[in-house]
């Protein structure tokens, strides 16, 4: 893992919480809904694959949304969101297990964990269809890996360099994603992805991650070679089953 002063305050800052949060002791076992065929479904009905997160605030956005995250996630879903991301951590992004638990309860789409989750047990805070693990904030990620899929997640892999891809693919992930914001000066740049995807596997499922607010980013990520989107920002400003139906439509 690479040292904490090459991160941003504010990551380090998260980074620091994640590994002094409490850690549930009972094992969570789950029955996912599936990912890629969700994917599939989104592809014939002629809508690009999108997952739409619910995200209260963050670092690097301004102000809160207080709306109830059902609705939001409900709204999200009418607008053709393939998948849904729900922030679980609590201090920086204004989320919580809670959330993710009644989200999950109220909609029929894969629902992904967006949190920093740093060792085996933080796997069991919450039931979800897939989990985030972020390369480089894991130690040993092939472990970790194999401990969120016995336990029934996909996981969600996240890199943001081609050495990164290549930790991720050597452990086994399925499911990556390349993370257009840079962890250091917390800037959005859409070459990263497009520097990084030619690298990616054939038989892995991409996501373009961070940055993407217009219908034209969209675009730009699909010819880039993403097979689905993660956008949080841009859906939450503003009507967000709208934000979604452009994206979607992209």
């Amino acid at each position: 893992m690479n040292a904490n002063d090459e991160l941003a305050p504010a990551v380090q800052s998260i980074l620091r919480d994640a590994r002094n949060r409490d850690t549930p002791h009972e094992r969570v076992s789950v029955d996912a809904r599936s990912f890629p065929d969700a994917i599939a479904r989104a592809e014939t009905g002629g809508r690009f694959p999108l997952i739409a997160e619910v995200k209260p605030t963050s670092p690097t956005t301004d102000g809160n949304r207080t709306d109830d995250p059902v609705e939001l996630a409900e709204e999200m879903v009418e607008g053709g969101a393939t998948a849904l991301s729900v922030l679980t951590e609590p201090n920086h992004f204004g989320g919580s297990p809670e959330n993710l638990h009644r989200v999950r309860d109220a909609v029929d789409v894969p629902v992904l964990r967006k949190d920093f989750i740093v060792e085996e047990n933080q796997l069991d805070a919450v039931e979800a269809d897939l989990v985030l693990l972020i390369v480089r904030f894991v130690d040993d990620l092939e472990e970790l890996l194999v401990a969120a899929r016995n336990r029934g997640f996909q996981v969600l892999v996240e890199v943001h360099t081609r050495d990164e891809l290549k930790t991720a693919v050597d452990a086994g992930a399925d499911i990556i994603g390349v993370n257009n914001r840079d962890l250091g000066k917390l800037e959005v740049n859409l070459d990263t992805f497009e520097s990084v995807a030619p690298e990616v596997p054939d038989d892995v499922t991409l996501v373009a991650e961070s940055g993407i607010t217009t219908p034209d980013d969209a675009r730009r990520m699909r010819e880039a070679g993403a097979n689905a989107l993660l956008v949080g920002s841009a859906i939450m400003d503003g009507d967000v089953t709208e934000n979604t139906r452009r994206l979607v439509s992209a």
